[in-house]
């Protein structure tokens, strides 16, 4: 049996062009976890060419850097027309946002909405080797 999606339709849209996720100095040295819901998320099927729609839910404990939220839809939008299997979504956005804010720990759930009756949930997570626990008093 032939399979129908290619090497090629796997590996689509995972060296896309994006843009970069700004950060900003986070201002407290205590551990708290930061919850971003991005409700309307849509990509594209890299086979089928169809819209896929979903929420994603990123939770992270910053470290040095908070992600700045227009970049971060900034960053979302542009998913809007890359063709991308939901597995990679999840995947390569927590890669980038590991990249830029560099945090305690993070992870992202991508909850996608049923597509000819099938839903999918993909959960991402980093944990940083060694976290250090920092001074809880703010920075100044």
């Amino acid at each position: 049996m032939k399979r129908q999606y290619t090497d090629q339709h796997a590996s689509a849209g995972m060296d896309a062009a994006l843009p970069e996720i700004e950060v900003w100095p986070n201002q407290y040295q205590t551990s708290y976890e930061i919850e971003i819901a991005m409700p309307e998320f849509t990509s594209i099927c890299p086979k089928t060419g169809l819209p896929d729609h979903g929420t994603l839910i990123l939770r992270y404990i910053p470290d040095k850097y908070c992600l700045e939220l227009k970049s971060l839809k900034m960053y979302t939008l542009a998913y809007r027309n890359l063709g991308i299997f939901q597995e990679n979504v999840v995947n390569r956005m927590l890669a980038d946002v590991v990249r830029f804010a560099k945090p305690v720990r993070a992870e992202l759930v991508g909850d996608f909405l049923p597509r000819g009756g099938v839903h999918t949930k993909v959960t991402a997570a980093y944990q940083r080797s060694n976290p250090q626990r920092p001074n809880p008093r703010p920075k100044r």
